[in-house]
């Protein structure tokens, strides 16, 4: 946060200052009061089961420099009509004042985060740069990002997501991105949207209005997004694994579950071995490439950088080693297409150890008509793949597919059902544990690391 005073502040956000004006406020914004970020601005959101007003106190004997609220707190606040709005106006201030600072807005119906960390390793070997610490992709989640940038911060990276047409379109008038970036439509919130025609109008809004100064990022995956180079007047730039590809992947490899490529662009080719598991990842890379490419970083620089990224999220394809079983958690989210891209990884790794692939997963939200057709094609996927098992935990969803293949196919009603299937498992057999987020199957990863960690070791394995 660049340092404002309160008085300042209230200016902007068209609030009505209670305590001391003068006040000099340096941390960003939050708002939860059990994560207090010192002479930071809480946030008193008013949600339906929690009210923010009632911990804002909290908040400020915890060492908050102020509140903005929508009702008088004492003893120091901003008052405001909107506490979303006035966030949002205070972080275009900020947007404004670091002019020299290149912003990167990313969207997409799957890899946002990852391509997000990666983005962040490749931009901080070249400048500060700032990053969502979480999936902060909405109203209040990208001026909350904006306000962790400081007068030395080179790049902002975005995430942006959508619930309806018309969502990104504001979040990208309010904060201009120099780069914008669509990885792909899929049918990740398709139940919201009705149809991946309309996601992919929602995700257009990115390009829509970039001037031609600014970079359109388009991934080359499916034809609704190479599409949008047609509507923008951006400079585009495409990533993907096509021979007219900007940014492209070319011999790649999967070693013990992790890819190798070679990573071409019109500056030269360069190895790349990434840390992140799975062969899905290799888009995410040269998405986060091409971002880097677009700032003139060296080819090197950015393969080099690419090789040596650590995942940084949570629940997103971790794996853990315990008792000879491999524990994929890529628990935070599920749609179709990640299904897939996880259920890929699992085979690959079961194959590499010579085990027994299990996936525990469960159900898979917004997807609305196309529930029942989308679970289908995830079980029909795991057949296909001869994944071993198949433990559906409180979805029936996946059974349609059930008279099909070698696949177990097994329904358990909750997770404590599910651990103890899991107790068949043996050396060298690969769990994945996946799941949208309301499903909360991460509860499940710690419990069989729990389980697995008690096990007797067996000293002649290995």
């Amino acid at each position: 946060m660049i340092p404002l005073t309160i008085s300042q502040i209230s200016e902007v956000v068209d609030g009505k200052v209670v305590g001391d004006g003068n006040k000099l406020i340096t941390g960003p914004a939050f708002f939860d009061s059990r994560e207090i970020i010192p002479n930071g601005i809480f946030l008193a959101l008013e949600g339906e089961q929690v009210d923010g007003h009632d911990f804002a106190l909290q908040a400020l004997s915890g060492g908050a420099g102020v509140v903005i609220c929508s009702r008088e707190v004492e003893p120091t606040c901003i008052v405001v009509v909107d506490v979303v709005e006035a966030i949002t106006k205070l972080a275009a201030h900020v947007r404004q004042i670091i002019s020299e600072m290149k912003v990167i807005a990313i969207t997409g119906s799957h890899g946002k985060t990852t391509t997000k960390d990666l983005a962040k390793h490749l931009l901080s070997m070249i400048g500060e740069t700032v990053a969502p610490k979480s999936s902060f992709n909405n109203d209040l989640g990208v001026p909350i990002t904006i306000l962790e940038c400081k007068e030395n911060t080179k790049f902002c990276i975005l995430e942006m997501g959508a619930r309806k047409v018309g969502d990104i379109a504001k979040l990208e008038r309010r904060f201009r991105p120099d780069v914008g970036v669509v990885l792909g439509v899929g049918s990740a919130h398709i139940g919201v949207f009705g149809s991946q025609e309309v996601i992919a109008t929602a995700k257009s809004e990115m390009v829509i209005n970039l001037e031609p100064s600014k970079t359109a990022i388009l991934g080359s995956y499916d034809d609704l997004t190479i599409d949008m180079k047609n509507l923008t007047k951006a400079k585009v730039m495409t990533f993907g694994e096509k021979s007219n590809d900007d940014v492209r992947a070319t011999d790649i490899e999967i070693r013990e579950g992790f890819a190798h490529f070679d990573l071409v662009t019109s500056f030269g080719r360069e190895s790349v071995a990434l840390r992140q598991a799975g062969r899905h990842q290799v888009a995410n890379a040269l998405a986060a490439a091409a971002i880097a490419t677009a700032f003139n970083m060296p080819i090197d620089k950015i393969s080099a950088g690419l090789s040596t990224a650590e995942s940084s999220s949570k629940w997103r394809m971790e794996l853990h080693e315990i008792a000879g079983r491999l524990i994929i958690n890529d628990s935070y989210n599920a749609n179709p297409e990640s299904m897939f891209a996880a259920l890929d990884s699992l085979r690959l790794f079961a194959q590499e150890r010579g085990g027994r692939a299990w996936a525990f997963l469960g159900k898979m939200h917004e997807l609305g008509e196309y529930s029942l057709s989308g679970h289908h094609k995830v079980s029909r996927r795991a057949i296909d793949l001869e994944i071993d098992h198949l433990v559906a935990i409180g979805t029936p969803e996946y059974l349609g597919e059930t008279e099909l293949g070698s696949t177990e196919i097994l329904l358990v009603e909750n997770i404590e059902s599910a651990r103890e299937i899991a107790t068949g498992s043996e050396a060298g057999d690969v769990i994945l544990i996946k799941g949208s987020r309301a499903e909360e199957l991460e509860k499940l990863a710690e419990l069989l690391i729990g389980d697995l960690n008690e096990l007797p070791v067996d000293k002649n394995e290995g």
